[in-house]
């Protein structure tokens, strides 16, 4: 079944709002959220060339549109496969940096069997990039460093996100995640 655009949207701001805002994974996120400046894309895309040139068109859109702060890019129906999604990463960065995106954009990843080296793939710290489609998270550079500056010393952002999940255990972040799954799409 097709899930609508609409829907996946949805199911992914409950999650940046239960999840990555309320449990604090990210800082900066709760501002932008509260702004109203994160767009949610939802690509479509088949292949990969079609969602690299996706991804530059969104990065020209934000080139025009310095009002929203952030992007998530959302492929419901590619990169399945954790392996294949960080390829796509890799050949996207790439291309952005071949495009002079270095110092301007950056990506930040999520995918629903996100796993960090090193790491068992049930390990709840993979959940701090777990996300209910695979996903790229396109920032603005000046942003982060704003952000940053005002935050203060954020080496520590991992490992104290890394601490809440153990705390907070695989089966309570299960339900969370599920929730965001099941919202109103009316």
């Amino acid at each position: 079944m097709l899930l609508s655009d609409e829907l996946v949207t949805a199911q992914t701001m409950k999650w940046v709002k239960d999840f990555i805002v309320a449990l604090n994974v990210c800082p900066f996120a709760k501002r932008e959220v509260e702004k109203q400046s994160v767009r949610c894309i939802v690509l479509r895309s088949k292949k990969m060339d079609v969602a690299l040139e996706e991804l530059m068109a969104e990065v020209q859109w934000l080139d025009e549109h310095p009002e929203t702060e952030t992007t998530l890019l959302i492929f419901p129906t590619l990169f399945k496969d954790f392996h294949r999604y960080l390829d796509f990463v890799e050949t996207a960065e790439n291309l952005m940096f071949d495009q002079g995106c270095e110092g301007v954009y950056q990506l930040a990843t999520f995918h629903p069997d996100y796993c960090f080296s090193g790491t068992e793939p049930d390990d709840v710290s993979n959940y701090t990039n777990r996300s209910p489609y695979p996903m790229l998270h396109l920032l603005r550079e000046a942003s982060v460093d704003k952000a940053i500056e005002f935050f203060g010393d954020t080496s520590e952002i991992p490992n104290h996100n890394i601490e809440k999940m153990e705390e907070i255990g695989k089966s309570k972040l299960d339900d969370i995640f599920a929730a965001c799954m099941k919202v109103d799409n009316d």
